[in-house]
C-alpha cells in the first residue's frame, strides 16, 4: 500500500511527516506559554502521528495528510485539556479583563497600558500579569472546538479540505455547520473578524498580524483569545434564536 505517493514504510512516513507535526505544534501553541512547552506539543503530536499510521483507512477516500493532521492536532489538544489549569474563576477574570480592555480602547483610542487595565479592573499589576498568563494557554482553543464535539474525528479544517464527502447527508450536515460558523463570525466586531481571518484563513503568523494591526505579538495573542470567546458567545446565541 502507498500513502500519499510513498510506499508504506513506517520510518520513511514518520520522517516525512515530522515537519507537519512541528508546524501544527507551532500553530497550536500560539505564542509563549508557561503551561506548555513547544517540545512537549511535538511529542504529543508524534503520538497522534503514530495513531494515524495505525488507524488510517485509504478506502474511505481521505488523504493521509489530512487524516494525520486531524490526529496530530487532536492528540495535542487532548493532552492540553487533561492538564488545563483554567478554572471557572480564571475564566471569569479573563472575561472581565477583555471587557475592561475593550472599554479602555474605545475611551482612549489606543491600546491601554498594564497600569490602566489594573486600575479598570480594580486590582494590582501583579494580578493583571497573572490573568494575562492564562491568555496564551486559552489560545489553544481552535475554531473546530466551537462546533464539533470532543469525540468527532473530523474537525472544521478537515471538513473544508476533504472534498470527497461519504454521503449526501454528511455533505449537507457539513455545509450547515460551516454556514452556522459563518453566521457567528458575522456577529463579531471588525477587529475580531480580522484576527480570525488573518490567522485561520490567511495563515499569517502572530508577528505579521501584529504588523498589520500595529500592535505587539502578545497583544495579537490576546485579541485571538478574545475573538474566540466572542465567537463562542455568538454561536450560543444563534442556537437559541
Amino acid at each position: 500500500m502507498a500513502i500519499d505517493g510513498i510506499v508504506d514504510d513506517r520510518e520513511a512516513l514518520i520522517k516525512k511527516y515530522i515537519p507537519l507535526v512541528k508546524y501544527i505544534a507551532s500553530r497550536v501553541i500560539i505564542g509563549k506559554s508557561k503551561y506548555i512547552e513547544y517540545e512537549d506539543l511535538v511529542g504529543y503530536g508524534m503520538i497522534g502521528l503514530m495513531d494515524a499510521l495505525k488507524k488510517f483507512d485509504q478506502s474511505k477516500g481521505m488523504k493521509f495528510s489530512t487524516y494525520s493532521s486531524i490526529r496530530i492536532k487532536g492528540a495535542m489538544i487532548d493532552e492540553l485539556r487533561k492538564n488545563s489549569p483554567i478554572s471557572k474563576g480564571a475564566m471569569d477574570k479573563l472575561n472581565r479583563y477583555n471587557l475592561v480592555v475593550e472599554r479602555l480602547e474605545k475611551e482612549l483610542s489606543r491600546e491601554p497600558t498594564e497600569l490602566e487595565i489594573a486600575s479598570g479592573l480594580g486590582v494590582g499589576r501583579k494580578e493583571v500579569g497573572e490573568i494575562e498568563g492564562y491568555i496564551n494557554y486559552i489560545s489553544v482553543v481552535s475554531l473546530e472546538d466551537l462546533i464539533f464535539s470532543e469525540d468527532d474525528d473530523m474537525p472544521l479544517i478537515g471538513t473544508i479540505e476533504d472534498e470527497k464527502s461519504p454521503s449526501p447527508e454528511k455533505a449537507l450536515e457539513e455545509k450547515e455547520e460551516i454556514e452556522y460558523l459563518a453566521k457567528g463570525i458575522e456577529l463579531l466586531n471588525e477587529k475580531d473578524r480580522m484576527v480570525l481571518s488573518l490567522y485561520y484563513y490567511e495563515g499569517l503568523t502572530l508577528k505579521k498580524i501584529g504588523n498589520i494591526l500595529n500592535v505587539s505579538e502578545s497583544r495579537v495573542c490576546q485579541l485571538h483569545t478574545r475573538a474566540i470567546m466572542h465567537l463562542r458567545k455568538s454561536l450560543k446565541k444563534l442556537k437559541y434564536e
